[in-house]
C-alpha cells in the first residue's frame, strides 16, 4: 500500500519550512535512509531522510515552494511491486488530501471527504466555485498546486463545501493557456506598492531581494523583541591586559595539543561564570512567572550568509576554555555550512555578540526572546586610562549588557557588569 511522506517537523517550534530540493525525482527506487530533500528552516537547511522504501510515485511540492505547513503532504511512495500511476492517483483522491488541507486551513472542516452523494451535483453545476465577487474559492493548498501546474482554477470544478476547489479537484485539470489568465487580473493592484512603484517614485537603480526564511525570522523576532521586551542598557569599560596576557601564555601551551584560544572563548567563560554568580540575571521572564537556571548555556551569534545564528556553548560555566574553543569552532564552522542541530542553536540562557574584530568601539544588542540579557562586545584599544591615580595607556574594550526589564532589575543587571568586569581584568578566576 502507497505511503504520503508530509512535511516534518525538524525543530519543536517549526510550523513551515521551504522546500528547497528535492533529491529524488518521481520514478526513483527509495530505501529507509535515503535522502529525499533538502528542508529550510528559520535557521538552516536540513537534509530530509527516506523512513520507508518504495517507488516515488508523485512529488506533491515543487522544488522552491516557501511556506509549506508541517503535516502537508509533499510526495507519495509506492511500495515495491504495486502500479505507480494508480498509486499516485489514489492518494491524490480526497481521502489523502484531508490531512494536508486541514494542517495549513483555517477552517479545518472546509475540506472534509466528501459524501459520496453530493459530489456528482457539485460537479453538475460548477458555478459555486466562483463567489460574488468574482474570487475562485479554492483551498490555499488547491491554490498553491495550482500555481505550480500552471493550471487555470477557473475552469475546475470544485466538489468541496459550496463549490470550493479542493487538492483532488486538480487531477487531471488541463494546464491554463497563455491566453486565459484571470489571476493576473488582480496583479495590477500590487504591483504599484511593490518595488517597481519604489523605482518610479526614487528613479534609483536597484533590484529586488527575495527574503529567506531566516531573513524573515529575524525580522519578525528582533521586531518583537523591541516591541515587547523593556530594555535596559548598561555599560563598563574593562581592561584587558591581562586577558590577553593569559591568552597567549594558554596558548603557548595549548599549542601541542593543536588549540588557540581567541579573545571570545574567555569572554564565554566569563560571562558564564558571571551569570552563575549573580543568579538573579541568569532568568527569563515566562509570563506570571519566571525561570532561573541553574548553569548558563551562553548562545554566540555568528554571521552566516544570509543572517545570524547563535549556537550554543552548553555549560559555559563550568566548561574548561579550551573545551569552549574547540566546541565554537566546530559550532561556527558547521553553523556557515547549514549543519547544526536545533537543540545546537535553541535554547540558551543568555547571548554574547562580539562586533569587535569589524573596529565597532561600543553597541547595544537586541535581546534575544525568551532570553533575559545579551552581551554586547566592542573592540579592544589602546586608550589613557587611569591606573593607581596615574594615566597610563590600556588596552580597553567596552562591554553593553542588555537586560529585560521584566525580570531583571538594574541593581542587579550592574552586579553582574561588575561582575563580569573582574574576571576579565583578573582572568585567572576563569581557570579555577
Amino acid at each position: 500500500m502507497s505511503k504520503t511522506i508530509q512535511m516534518p517537523a525538524l525543530s519543536p517550534t517549526m510550523e513551515e519550512g521551504t522546500l528547497a530540493k528535492w533529491l529524488v525525482k518521481e520514478g526513483d527506487a527509495v530505501s529507509s535512509g535515503d535522502l529525499l530533500a533538502e528542508i529550510e528552516t528559520d535557521k538552516a537547511t536540513m537534509e530530509f531522510e527516506a523512513v520507508d522504501e518504495g517507488i516515488v510515485a508523485k512529488i506533491l511540492v515543487a522544488e522552491g515552494a516557501e511556506g509549506v505547513k508541517v503535516g502537508t503532504v509533499i510526495a507519495i511512495i509506492a511500495e515495491e511491486g504495486e502500479d505507480v500511476s494508480q498509486a499516485a492517483a489514489g492518494n491524490a483522491a480526497p481521502k489523502a488530501a484531508a490531512p494536508a488541507e486541514s494542517a495549513e486551513s483555517p477552517a479545518p472542516k472546509a475540506d472534509p471527504v466528501p459524501a459520496k452523494a453530493p459530489a456528482p451535483a457539485a460537479k453538475a453545476d460548477p458555478a459555486p466555485a466562483q463567489g460574488t465577487d468574482g474570487r475562485v474559492k479554492a483551498s490555499p493548498l488547491a491554490r498553491r498546486l495550482a500555481e505550480a501546474k500552471g493550471l487555470d482554477l477557473a475552469a475546475v470544478t470544485g466538489s468541496g463545501p459550496n463549490g470550493r476547489i479542493v487538492k483532488a479537484d486538480l487531477d487531471g485539470a488541463a494546464p491554463a493557456a497563455k491566453a486565459a489568465a484571470p489571476a493576473p487580473a488582480s496583479a495590477p493592484a500590487a504591483a504599484p506598492a511593490a518595488a517597481p512603484a519604489a523605482a518610479q517614485d526614487f528613479g534609483i537603480p536597484h533590484e529586488v531581494i527575495k527574503l529567506s526564511g531566516m531573513r524573515k525570522t529575524i525580522a519578525r523576532r528582533l521586531t518583537e523583541s523591541k516591541q515587547q521586551v523593556p530594555h535596559i542598557y548598561l555599560t563598563v569599560d574593562v581592561r584587558l591586559d591581562k586577558l590577553l596576557k593569559l591568552r597567549g601564555e594558554l596558548n603557548a601551551g595549548l599549542g601541542s595539543r593543536g588549540v588557540k584560544l581567541s579573545v571570545n572563548d574567555l569572554l564565554i567563560k566569563a560571562l558564564g561564570v558571571a551569570l552563575v554568580q549573580v543568579p538573579e540575571c541568569n532568568v527569563q521572564f515566562a509570563g506570571d512567572q519566571m525561570l532561573k537556571f541553574q548553569r548558563a548555556d551562553i548562545s554566540v551569534a555568528v554571521s552566516i550568509p544570509g543572517g545570524l545564528i547563535t549556537p550554543i556553548v552548553t555549560e559555559a560555566d563550568s566548561k574548561g576554555v579550551a573545551a569552549i574553543s574547540t566546541a565554537m569552532k566546530d559550532l561556527a564552522s558547521r553553523a556557515k555550512d547549514g549543519k547544526l542541530k536545533p537543540e545546537e542553536y535553541q535554547g540558551g540562557t543568555a547571548s554574547l555578540s562580539n562586533m569587535g574584530m569589524f573596529g565597532i568601539k561600543q553597541f547595544e544588542a537586541v535581546i534575544n526572546p525568551p532570553q533575559g540579557m545579551i552581551m554586547a562586545i566592542g573592540a579592544g584599544e589602546k586608550r589613557p586610562y587611569v591606573i593607581d591615580d596615574a594615566l597610563q595607556i590600556a588596552t580597553v574594550m567596552s562591554a553593553t549588557g542588555s537586560f529585560d526589564h521584566r525580570a531583571i532589575d538594574g541593581a542587579d543587571g550592574a552586579r553582574l557588569m561588575q561582575v563580569f568586569r573582574e574576571l576579565v581584568e583578573n582572568p585567572i578566576g576563569l581557570l579555577a
